[in-house]
């Protein structure tokens, strides 16, 4: 029987992931031999071990909170994770029996092509809430798109304003708001970003990366607003079937 190779999620409280079940339902129906595994770290040091303990592993995703804090233990990144920052991918190469971990990043990928065809012409400066590593590719991502990207924090930082600085005037002028933090993610159901909410108009176009649930308060506050919103779930897809691409191109 031909020993499977190995695939896995790299990151902390892994038990609600979407990814294992998704690659281990495609490796089952496309008769792929190999297997999906869950590598839940409580520091990213431990990222060594699951590498020299796992000789079949051909393949990373990276989740919260490691997308940045891998990247020292990466022998190359490709160019887009490059300039983002931030890396959700790795694949291993194996080169004369040296082998070598080279980032990459799907959010990037996922973000924009889920999130395009909602673009209205007025669409064109957009918030993005928190400041972690999906933030970074939802940065890039937008200014691809051509929207003039904005950080907000709920601490002081570099190149971020915070959410007591989401004046009337700053709500008009930047109509696209996405939600790169955790804020509203199962179990924490009853939790929203700090946002004026009252300031939400339908003109303002909503996405929430988080997908469990499948409407956040978030979404639904700004829906009531009169807002398009949309939730991450096609943009978990569309990475992940950028991850295997990825992994056997």
């Amino acid at each position: 029987m031909e020993t499977p190779d190995v695939y896995g999620l790299v990151g902390y409280r892994l038990a609600h992931s979407f990814s294992r079940n998704f690659f281990n339902e495609k490796f089952k129906n496309e008769k792929i031999a190999a297997e999906y595994r869950n590598f839940e770290l409580d520091r990213i040091e431990d990222i060594r071990l699951v590498v020299n303990e796992t000789p079949r592993l051909r393949g990373l995703n990276v989740t919260i909170p490691y997308k940045e804090t891998i990247i020292p233990f990466l022998d190359e990144m490709d160019e887009t994770a490059r300039l983002i920052g931030a890396v959700n991918v790795v694949k291993f190469i194996r080169k004369g029996g040296k082998l070598i971990l080279k980032g990459f990043n799907s959010d990037v990928i996922g973000f924009t092509d889920s999130i395009r065809p909602c673009l209205k012409p007025h669409h064109r400066k957009g918030l993005i809430l928190g400041t972690g590593g999906a933030s970074k590719a939802v940065w890039y991502g937008l200014l691809s798109l051509g929207v003039e990207p904005q950080w907000v924090s709920r601490t002081r930082k570099a190149k971020a304003i915070c959410y007591e600085d989401l004046t009337p005037e700053i709500m008009q002028e930047y109509t696209v708001i996405v939600n790169a933090s955790p804020v509203g993610m199962y179990p924490d159901i009853e939790s929203c970003p700090a946002i004026p909410y009252e300031l939400v108009t339908p003109k303002h176009l909503v996405y929430d990366l988080v997908y469990n649930p499948e409407t956040t308060l978030f979404m639904e506050k700004c829906k009531a607003r009169g807002a398009e919103t949309k939730n991450g779930i096609e943009m978990l897809l569309l990475q992940a079937y950028a991850a295997w691409d990825i992994w056997n191109k």
